[in-house]
Formats: C-alpha cells, sequence, structure tokens
C-alpha cells in the first residue's frame, strides 16, 4: 500500500490533538496507542486553558477522541515495536497488529511517572493526595501539610517550588538516609522546608481521614494531606532512541522549532521532548509539528511532481 502520510505514536493531549490537525489538512495518518496515557490518572486539570471549573482527566482525552473522530481518525490500540528508517525516505513501524509504512512519524509517547510503593495509589491520586507535579496543582496545596518524597536530593528543587504555596513543607528521601549538599541545606533551611533524614520504608493511606503516612525505617511516623513524589519518570524515547535521536541525559528527546528530532522526517512532541510537561504545552507542540509535517510533505510532492 501506499505509505501513510504520518504514523502518530501516542494518543494522549500531543497525539490525539495533532491527529486532528493533520486529518484536517486531509492527510492520510493513522493513530496508534498502548492505553498509558498520563490524562486517565489525573483527578481534575485546573490549569487547562477553558476549562474554568476543571476538568477530570480522562474527561478530557475522551473529548480529545471525539474531536478526532470527526475526522474519520480512530485510535488503533497497539504498540509499536520497532522504527526502520526506509531507503528513500520514511519508516517501516514492526507493530503487534503488523507493519506499517509511513513518509513521517510523530512520537507522542510521553513518560510514565514512577509510582509509590502502595497498592492505593491509584486511590490517593483520585482523591489529591497523592501528586506528582506541583506545576499543575501547586495550588491546590495552598495551606495544606505538605511532604515532598524522592530519591537522593531529587525532590529538593519540588519542596522549594511547592514551598510557595504551603508553609508547612518536609522533604524525605525513600530507599536511603536524605543526601543534600551543603548548598542546598542551607536553601532548605532559607525556605524553611523542614528535612527529614530517615529514609521511608512504606507509605499509606488513610482514605477516611484523606490522609498520607510514612513510616521510616528508623521506626517513626511522617504524615501529611499530600505526598508529592519525586522519584522521576520513565521516558518512552526508546523508539526514536534505537534510531540515533539525540536525547537529553533523562532520555527526553530533542527537537528543532519544528518539532523534528535529530533524524529525518522522525517528530516529536508532548512529554517525551526536553521540556515543561504540560497540556497546553503538549498542545502547541502538536500544532507545530503537524503544521510541520504538512508543509514538508507539501513540499515532496512538488519536487516529486513530473516536469
Amino acid at each position: 500500500m501506499e505509505p501513510l502520510d504520518c504514523l502518530i505514536i501516542g494518543a494522549g493531549a500531543a497525539g490525539l490533538s495533532a491527529a486532528t490537525y493533520l486529518a484536517r489538512y486531509r492527510r492520510r495518518i493513522a493513530l496508534v496507542d498502548a492505553n498509558e496515557s498520563r490524562l486517565e490518572w489525573i483527578p481534575t486539570s485546573h490549569n487547562c486553558p477553558a476549562f474554568a471549573d476543571g476538568i477530570p482527566g480522562p474527561e478530557l482525552r475522551a473529548r480529545l477522541v471525539a474531536q478526532c473522530s470527526n475526522y474519520g481518525v480512530e485510535v488503533a490500540r497497539g504498540v509499536v515495536q520497532q522504527l526502520d528508517p526506509m531507503e528513500g525516505g520514511g519508516f517501516l513501524a514492526q507493530t503487534d497488529a503488523g507493519e506499517v509504512t509511513a513518509r513521517t512519524v510523530l512520537l507522542a509517547t510521553g513518560v510514565i511517572d514512577v509510582a509509590p510503593p502502595f497498592p492505593e495509589v491509584r486511590e490517593a491520586i483520585a482523591q489529591g493526595c497523592v501528586r506528582y507535579c506541583p506545576v499543575c496543582d501547586g495550588y491546590e496545596a495552598i495551606g495544606r501539610k505538605v511532604a515532598v518524597i524522592g530519591r537522593g536530593d531529587s525532590g529538593v528543587g519540588e519542596a522549594l517550588f511547592i514551598r510557595h504555596f504551603s508553609d508547612d513543607v518536609s522533604l524525605l528521601s525513600i530507599d536511603a538516609p536524605l543526601t543534600v549538599d551543603a548548598g542546598q541545606a542551607m536553601r532548605l533551611r532559607e525556605h524553611g522546608v523542614r528535612q527529614v533524614t530517615a529514609p521511608v520504608k512504606a507509605v499509606e493511606f488513610d482514605a477516611r481521614a484523606r490522609m498520607m503516612h510514612a513510616i521510616l525505617h528508623d521506626g517513626t511516623r511522617e504524615s501529611a494531606d499530600v505526598f508529592y513524589m519525586a522519584l522521576g519518570t520513565l521516558v518512552n524515547s526508546g523508539l526514536a532512541q534505537r534510531l540515533g535521536a539525540r536525547c537529553s541525559d533523562g532520555g527526553e528527546l530533542v527537537v528543532d522549532d519544528h518539532q523534528q528530532t535529530s533524524i529525518d522526517g522522525l517528530y516529536a512532541a508532548g512529554d517525551v521532548v526536553a521540556g515543561l510537561n504540560q497540556i497546553a504545552v503538549a498542545l502547541g507542540h502538536a500544532a507545530i509539528a503537524a503544521t510541520a509535517i504538512h508543509n514538508r510533505l507539501n513540499a515532496w510532492r512538488d519536487e516529486s511532481a513530473p516536469g
């Protein structure tokens, strides 16, 4: 079959929005998704543009899916296992449903938050007692007791950020005692962030009281209204990395002003890209990438025209 104009991998905010743009550009596209979008974990987003009262992540994703459907784009559930460049340009994708060829590929594969080690994590997130992104929801922590749990010094920046919203912030570490350098320790003290040295052994969620509890290795407990988890993310950039795409130290893809990676014809949008992980940013990435892909395909058509 004739190659697709674009294969979009990932159906979160970036992938779905890009699909709508490309469908409206009258492009032949396919959208493949492994059903791991972080939108499904968001109880309510209060900083997503145009939703004055906030919107649950699953509802926002459902609206984006419906918008795509209006233009004939359906989400195909599946996993793209491998991408290979084709001679003369374009890509061959190996999926669990067979092979797909496309002139361009847009990666919107996002990241996966490293979850805290307790079984009720999804319920705690739904109740707003476990959070991952103070940029998204620091406002909701105003007046609440907050504990930031990280590994090593990973929580220092997050604790300092959240201190802007809460007067009661503690920094804890998991797996190993809290270790920060002298400069970090001074900044934490200056900003009134309490440092807890003993590492977290276990985490408990009290659903009735809507409280979080950390049991430390020294036998003591630390309780808070909200636990911010700074345990890192797993970046889903493996497909691009195996092609040799340039990445940050954390694995996020580095792109140009048109959202193209260092691999010609391979674009990326959303949280898989180095930068600020926000829904609004993902939507902007999608618009830029889709338009760049459309213009690229127009140029390719003109160059290929006879005469």
